[in-house]
């Protein structure tokens, strides 16, 4: 077997005696959930990968929150993330999910619910909902989320899947709150161009 690439067949690697790869070998993935002012919903913004919980929370506070205003993290799991279908259009997922029947008799937890208003965005945090199981979940956000706007697709996670920030960690992002310095406005280039302009 040769390589399409001809600097990799030059090496005269042999490729025959292929060693299988050791499973859960990577780190694994975390989505991570921003939320940029005290009254803001926390939105999706993106994955990280890490040992554990804990690690990509702090990963995640290195990556999403020293470039931008920040008041509070968290993240979770990849796989513990409950997605529905997706849509497109003016379909709104609500149509793809059936009224919630019987419920299951027992315990419930709570499950916080994220919408994907417009594709090619981000997943936005609309509210909480008690349940049985993240399918039951589901099924009971129709009746207590549905809207007259399309929705695209639909996180579900359970609450205590969750890693995020606490009231006492906010100081993390006390220092630079505005963080203007970031902004391509805080140069002010259009008005640095009109003086250069009237100068000539």
């Amino acid at each position: 077997m040769e390589s399409l690439d001809p600097r990799v067949n030059r090496l005269n690697l042999s490729t025959t005696e292929l060693t299988s790869k050791a499973p859960l070998d990577q780190l694994g993935t975390y989505e991570v959930f921003s939320q940029l002012k005290e009254d803001k919903p926390y939105f999706h913004v993106g994955p990280v990968h890490a040992p554990n919980c804990e690690m990509a929370f702090l990963f995640a506070k290195e990556q999403f929150s020293r470039r931008q205003t920040c008041t509070g993290l968290f993240v979770v799991e990849t796989r513990n993330i409950k997605v529905s279908v997706f849509t497109e259009g003016e379909d709104t997922v609500y149509n793809y999910i059936s009224n919630p029947g019987e419920l299951a008799n027992g315990n419930t937890e709570s499950f916080e619910l994220f919408h994907l208003k417009k594709r090619g965005k981000q997943h936005e945090y609309i509210g909480t909902i008690e349940a049985s199981s993240a399918e039951v979940a589901l099924s009971m956000v129709k009746s207590e989320f549905i809207n007259d706007k399309p929705v695209y697709n639909i996180w579900i996670i359970k609450t205590s899947d969750i890693e995020s920030s606490q009231d006492e960690d906010k100081i993390i992002w006390d220092t630079l709150p505005d963080k203007k310095f970031r902004d391509a406005i805080a140069y002010k280039a259009a008005d640095k161009i009109k003086e250069f302009k009237e100068r000539q």
